[in-house]
């Protein structure tokens, strides 16, 4: 995987380059983007090619800057990155949704642009993934994504509104759809609740409360979980007081919050 990575990473320097204008990627051949001269099978040797040449076209001189070394690298970094987490067969999935990424990323980097052409079959491939493992949670998935796309579309528009021009691209809203696809959308905005309603883990002394307490107060005005009724009224309290002392009932409530959570 190692040994194949710097060639992943050629590739894919060839696409974040050609794919934002159109150009051809698979058929057409690598030429000096300076003298236009086609590129031999030694002048694209991954890394040793940029070293060997120092730098420069073979041909007439030209600097060719870092950014195909740069994108091996990368690929390379990927790779690694995968085998010494997950290892194994798994490992190859790492890799191909996160050269993907890096792919998507370099070209936002350059051209502030995520093409449909990429982040579209991150959605449907989340959306197959979950159909294959579970076909009970493909509805919730798919409405995560579509929540995801809406999310951000709507910032988006409320931006246009506010400032009369574009600050958000709908590619981002696709690309944050991709990955709220694999999720239940249910399941991260209960166990967000949960972590608003449950005490802060400590408010400062000085006064202030820390940033958990002030989340705190957020918890009444978020609906109960499902199989409760209306809005669930949280007793009032300070948020510098002493978190209450364990008890069977206040037990029984936090096993039942931890089941729940687990949901």
């Amino acid at each position: 995987m190692l040994l194949v990575a710097p060639f992943i990473g050629s590739f894919l320097g060839l696409i974040i380059r050609r794919l934002p204008d159109g150009l051809p990627i698979a058929f057409a051949r690598s030429v000096c983007e300076e003298c236009g001269v086609k590129l031999k099978t030694r002048d694209l040797v991954p890394v040793l090619s940029w070293l060997w040449q120092k730098g420069r076209c073979r041909y007439c001189g030209h600097p060719l800057g870092w950014f195909y070394p740069g994108v091996e690298l990368a690929a390379v970094a990927v790779a690694l990155s995968a085998v010494l987490v997950d290892g194994g067969e798994g490992a190859w999935l790492d890799c191909l949704l996160g050269w993907w990424l890096l792919t998507l990323g370099w070209i936002d980097l350059r051209r502030w642009l995520l093409p449909d052409v990429l982040t579209l079959p991150l959605v449907l491939a989340g959306l197959s993934a979950a159909a294959a493992l579970d076909p009970s949670g493909l509805t919730q998935r798919a409405l995560g994504a579509a929540l995801g796309y809406m999310s951000l579309a709507a910032v988006a528009a409320l931006y246009r509104k506010l400032r009369g021009r574009e600050g958000l691209g709908r590619g981002d809203a696709k690309l944050l759809a991709a990955g709220s696809a694999p999720r239940r959308c249910r399941r991260s905005f209960w166990s967000l609740r949960s972590r608003l309603s449950s005490p802060p883990p400590a408010c400062g002394s000085s006064g202030s409360a820390s940033a958990p307490a002030r989340l705190c107060r957020l918890a009444p005005f978020l609906p109960s979980p499902p199989g409760q009724c209306g809005w669930r009224a949280l007793p009032a309290r300070s948020v510098d007081a002493a978190p209450p002392a364990i008890t069977a009932a206040s037990s029984a409530e936090t096993d039942t919050s931890l089941q729940f959570r687990s949901y």
